[in-house]
């Protein structure tokens, strides 16, 4: 029977890119395997039929043979590629079927040996006031993180033994595992990928070569920090695995509610009670900002929610630039608990108001108005 073109057998294009290939062998291989194919020899066939279409087609010199002389060119006769092209069917094909025998991983490749790994990195919460973020402070903190053992050094062995080479795969960390008429290469199963055994394990980490424990670290952290701001330690992370690096670790700060201040950015914001004749007769109030106290004029006829800025009496971002700003907003306070003689008095004050209202209150007036206007306008609505 004649062969089919192997351009038709993996169904690509004649023009199809290596990777294009190598996805179409794949998808074929995981559908027509033998193993997956119990006593179905079509299934047999399609595989063998593809797998030879990808060798021939997987190689730069076979496939430029192939497409000026067809079979012939790669099966021996005239034309014919006359040998091996440059690349290793073997090496692609392993990699392909990898991930159907659980091959791969855990030992840094083809290369095998021990594995080295960098340890993870860690953060920590750090809560601090509002004074501490602005001013900078220096900060003790506990970390519980996985150090290097002291017992056997991070090699895992007990104290007086060794580290061996895994005589499983000769400390390649794969070994050769026949499938049918072909072989791939696994994981190593007892060394599981690093090429080393631990005959005899550090009995204070159980051969992992890192113990749990928790680290007292001093933090430096820089005036101007907010919520949210990180600040990098490196190297101050999780111990490295086979004498690899240590991790980083990140403080991410947060700052504590602030019994005066709220701030935004490099402003601060506060709310400053004033009394009803403060505000309306004017005065000066005593402001206490994080550097002091300044003094703020409030002028005559001061209405609940002005705002009042104080330049420069916030605070400088961590980042640079100039302090911000201090904003006071009013709030003015109504009496309470007031004697007979002080309502008394407050009636009075109030009647004598009455006979210009609008002068006195132009507020209140005016939303007066408001809802006369919202009111009659509701009526001509209903009218028609």
């Amino acid at each position: 029977m004649a062969k089919r073109d192997y351009y038709d057998v993996l169904g690509v294009a004649k023009n199809a890119s290596d990777d294009e290939l190598k996805k179409a062998f794949r998808r074929l291989a995981m559908k027509y395997h033998p193993d997956r194919n119990p006593d179905d020899e079509s299934a047999e066939e399609r595989f063998k039929e593809a797998r030879e279409a990808y060798e021939v087609l997987s190689d730069a010199r076979k496939r430029s043979a192939y497409d000026q002389f067809g079979h012939a060119g790669v099966d021996g006769g005239p034309g014919g590629s006359g040998g091996p092209g440059g690349g290793s069917f073997q090496d692609i094909f392993e990699d392909i079927f990898g991930d159907i025998f659980g091959g791969g991983g855990g030992g840094g490749g083809r290369g095998g040996g021990s594995a080295v790994y960098r340890g993870s990195d860690l953060q920590y919460n750090l809560e601090m006031t509002l004074e501490e973020a602005v001013f900078g402070s220096e900060m003790k903190i506990r970390v519980p993180t996985l150090v290097t053992c002291d017992s056997c050094e991070g090699s895992g062995a007990a104290p007086g033994t060794s580290v061996e080479t895994c005589g499983t795969c000769g400390g390649a960390g794969r070994v050769r595992m026949q499938q049918g008429f072909f072989s791939v290469q696994q994981t190593c199963p007892r060394c599981r990928g690093t090429g080393k055994v631990i005959p005899k394990p550090c009995p204070k980490c159980r051969g992992q070569g890192r113990v749990q424990d928790r680290r007292t670290l001093n933090v430096r952290v820089p005036a101007g920090v907010d919520s949210g701001d990180r600040i990098r330690l490196a190297g101050e992370g999780e111990a490295g695995i086979n004498g690899g690096p240590s991790g980083d670790l990140y403080v991410q700060v947060q700052v504590k509610p602030h019994r005066i201040f709220t701030r935004k950015g490099v402003d601060l914001y506060c709310e400053v009670p004033v009394s009803f004749a403060t505000a309306a007769l004017g005065g000066e109030l005593e402001i206490p900002t994080l550097k002091g106290r300044v003094s703020l004029k409030v002028p005559a006829e001061t209405q609940t929610g002005q705002p009042f800025r104080l330049r420069g009496k916030g605070v400088r971002s961590v980042h640079g630039g100039g302090e911000g700003d201090l904003i006071c907003t009013v709030q003015i306070e109504t009496p309470v608990k007031l004697t007979r003689e002080q309502k008394q008095l407050l009636s009075q004050f109030e009647a004598s108001m009455q006979d210009d209202g609008k002068k006195h209150s132009p507020q209140h007036h005016g939303w007066l108005d408001g809802v006369r206007g919202f009111f009659d306008d509701l009526k001509f609505w209903r009218k028609s």
